[in-house]
């Protein structure tokens, strides 16, 4: 370990790395000057990572010096922590390799089943190399606009908060990591270079009441070629609604509905009157795919927001 790297001691690192027969990831707490919200999110990982210890290497990597913030993770037995004083890269030298980096910010509290889920979306990762990362987010996830815990999506918008890439790709991105904003960063084109991310439809970083039984599921819709055709039927399925009042409209339709836009002001317009994320990145909308938008309202109602070329995109003729 190189000398940037302060309060890791190589020898404990060493024992611990030894002890991992098959890991599937690291998991990453980065923290910073919260030592309150980085003491709820060990809590809440240590609730349910202690089963799949094995599994799951759990580690704190500080950035900057906040006496607090260090004592906190140094007080737990069952982590490594990693202090970064520099912005040159952390360079480390372990024993075997592991599968993929999960990396969750210090703010967060964990689902019951969120290992169990990160497990199943390795191996998806693994075989489908045109998924970037796996978020356990959704910046549509309010208990309003969702419905069904079982259900996955592709999405071209990075969704942050607790997510998971390969090592080959943390090793592709990780000399150009940024200093700050690195989610807006993933965001950019450039960066992600048309790979696509999954996200849940709810949320796997806080309890919902529902333990899904991930390894149990097949998730082979989710691999590319398969999806765009999964996506492209139940849109065409979808009633659409034209003209104002698009609330009003969608809430007396029976069924999913799909609302089309023609821009980003429309976009933001329609997305304000529903009350989901208006904001985009790089010319995607927050949680889209092929310009896609996709929530519950009301549940279980599907709404589509549709952009001008997502029919083109998805291969649909006409409907």
């Amino acid at each position: 370990m190189k000398a940037l790297v302060q309060d890791l001691q190589l020898k404990g690192l060493q024992r611990r790395m030894d002890k991992i027969q098959t890991p599937v990831a690291a998991v990453v707490i980065m923290a910073c000057n919260r030592a309150d919200y980085l003491e709820r999110t060990i809590k809440s990982i240590l609730k349910y990572q202690n089963a799949v210890a094995s599994k799951y290497p759990l580690f704190v990597s500080q950035d900057g010096s906040d006496p607090q913030v260090r004592e906190k993770a140094l007080s737990y037995d069952q982590l490594t922590h990693m202090q970064h004083l520099d912005s040159k890269p952390v360079q480390t030298e372990r024993p075997g390799e592991l599968i993929a980096y999960y990396k969750i910010a210090h703010d967060m509290e964990i689902a019951p089943d969120f290992f169990d889920y990160f497990e199943a979306a390795a191996a998806l990762m693994e075989k489908d190399k045109t998924i970037m990362a796996v978020s356990s987010w959704n910046d549509n996830g309010q208990k309003q606009f969702v419905h069904d815990p079982e259900i996955l999506y592709r999405s071209d918008f990075f969704p942050g908060l607790g997510w998971m890439l390969t090592k080959s790709t943390w090793n592709e991105l990780s000399p150009k990591w940024p200093k700050a904003y690195w989610d807006d960063w993933l965001r950019l084109q450039e960066n992600h270079k048309g790979r696509q991310f999954i996200r849940p439809e709810v949320c796997r970083t806080y309890n919902f009441g529902e333990h899904v039984d991930w390894k149990s599921k097949d998730l082979s819709y989710l691999m590319e070629d398969e999806y765009i055709k999964h996506f492209a039927e139940i849109l065409k399925n979808a009633k659409p609604i034209n003209g104002a009042d698009a609330v009003l409209k969608a809430s007396n339709v029976q069924g999913d509905v799909r609302v089309h836009y023609k821009d980003q002001p429309d976009f933001e317009r329609i997305a304000r009157q529903f009350g989901v994320f208006q904001e985009w990145k790089d010319g995607v909308p927050r949680t889209a795919y092929k310009g896609v938008v996709v929530f519950r309202y009301p549940p279980p109602r599907r709404v589509f927001l549709v952009g001008p070329k997502s029919f083109e995109l998805l291969g649909i003729k006409s409907v």
